[in-house]
């Protein structure tokens, strides 16, 4: 396997903004703009969550069938594709649909987003890495993702703020709508181009020979079933998705809670992806410098005490830096785990040539949150009003990263480094 550094840099570049352009629209937008989603459509938190459980269904059976598809073709063609058509469902999006239809658009993207990318995206990104430096490479992925949703937020609430017309004047139903909608537009185009570019130049030097398989067969997946570490996978990514599932509600958080307005509420949502690169980055290159499982754990371990922190009660108005404090320490468990759940797949003695069809099965527990978690979610903040409602999720929150947590110091013991 080839070395970071004997690939083009035009290649982790569209790695990193194609991995997270294709989630901006289902979901970035809605996590920055909660409130704002909630009103334009005129929905509850519960229906909501259902629009991400229809997506869930979807991308789990897309997970088991697309992953094969991800070791017999080139990552570049799939995930290209793959963007344009996320990038088509904009246009439904930013012509308010009915609940309906926008359960319809949800469950398309879950097909769009999935089927054609995800298991290429990872693939692609262990290619990038080579035999060492895996940590490193899914640092930069996840790092530079969370940079790119962080700009998109920061131009999404810059569009979105220029139909304000003074600071303090709460937008009407008609201008959050044609603010909102302006926001998906111009998010659509971009992700349409950057799929373009990834079809066009997403281009590896390692041999086709050493990624590709003609075909796919049973024995091959019953090999990968056979491996310890793919089923730990299943429940630390399973566990961690939950936490990533519920940083969606931080914004909510603050405007339900600590009455930050509209847009002050989304900043505190784009000042939470601009956390992200910098764990992702920091711990990708620490992770290199012993074993991805060790920091594996650590990053379930602050999940738990900022889970802990915002469930206790003790965050409410008038406790802003308190609040900022624990929005960070959740973020650097949440996002350790999500940089490094991937990373150990060469620690856990994962072949390289069948890399998507072991993110296939994985993922097919691994992402269940997205079937369960918003509905999950969504009964607990609708039912328990206030500031209740937030505490039981992140209690929920506490108890995954608890048995994540459990799984990731099994994977560290079990699992022996690769000479």
């Amino acid at each position: 396997m080839s070395q970071p550094t004997k690939q083009s840099p035009l290649y982790i570049i569209l790695l990193i903004l194609a991995g997270e352009a294709v989630f901006i629209l289902p979901f970035v937008l809605a996590r920055v703009f909660r409130a704002t989603v909630l009103d334009v459509f005129n929905i509850t938190n519960v229906e909501i969550g259902l629009c991400f459980s229809i997506y869930g269904l979807v991308a789990l059976g897309s997970y088991l069938i697309g992953g094969p598809l991800a070791d017999k073709f080139e990552p570049r063609k799939l995930m290209g594709i793959a963007l344009v058509l996320t990038a088509l469902g904009g246009i439904v999006y930013a012509n308010n649909p009915s609940l309906f239809h926008l359960k319809v658009l949800y469950g398309y993207w879950g097909f769009t987003t999935i089927f054609l990318f995800w298991a290429p995206m990872i693939k692609a990104t262990r290619v990038w890495g080579g035999t060492t430096n895996q940590g490193k490479a899914f640092g930069f992925l996840d790092g530079g993702r969370g940079l790119v949703g962080a700009l998109f937020g920061l131009l999404g609430v810059y569009v979105f703020s220029l139909f304000i017309p003074s600071e303090n004047v709460a937008l009407n139903t008609f201008q959050q709508k044609d603010a909102f909608a302006m926001v998906v537009y111009i998010s659509s185009i971009l992700v349409a181009l950057i799929g373009v570019a990834v079809f066009f130049f997403l281009k590896s030097k390692v041999s086709e020979e050493n990624i590709l398989r003609e075909k796919i067969t049973l024995k091959n997946i019953q090999s990968v079933l056979k491996l310890p570490s793919v089923w730990l996978l299943m429940v630390i990514i399973l566990c961690a998705y939950v936490g990533y599932k519920i940083t969606d509600i931080f914004s909510l958080y603050a405007s339900k809670v600590l009455y930050y307005s509209e847009v002050d509420a989304a900043k505190t949502g784009t000042f939470l992806l601009f956390i992200r690169p910098i764990v992702g980055v920091t711990i990708g290159f620490l992770a290199d410098r012993s074993r991805p499982s060790l920091y594996l754990c650590l990053g379930f371990l602050f999940s738990i005490i900022g889970a802990s922190l915002f469930a206790s009660g003790i965050l409410g108005p008038g406790t802003d830096m308190m609040f900022f404090l624990t929005i960070i320490i959740t973020a650097i468990g949440v996002y350790a785990a999500r940089v490094l759940y991937f990373a150990v797949m060469r620690e856990g003695k994962i072949p390289l040539a069948l890399t998507g069809t072991a993110v296939g099965l994985i993922s097919f527990v691994g992402y269940t949150p997205d079937i369960f978690a918003g509905p999950m979610t969504g009964y607990l903040l609708d039912t328990f009003k206030g500031a209740t409602g937030h505490h039981y999720v992140f209690w929920l929150l506490a108890g995954f990263s608890t048995v994540g947590l459990l799984a990731s110091i099994i994977f560290y013991r079990i699992s022996k480094p690769t000479s």
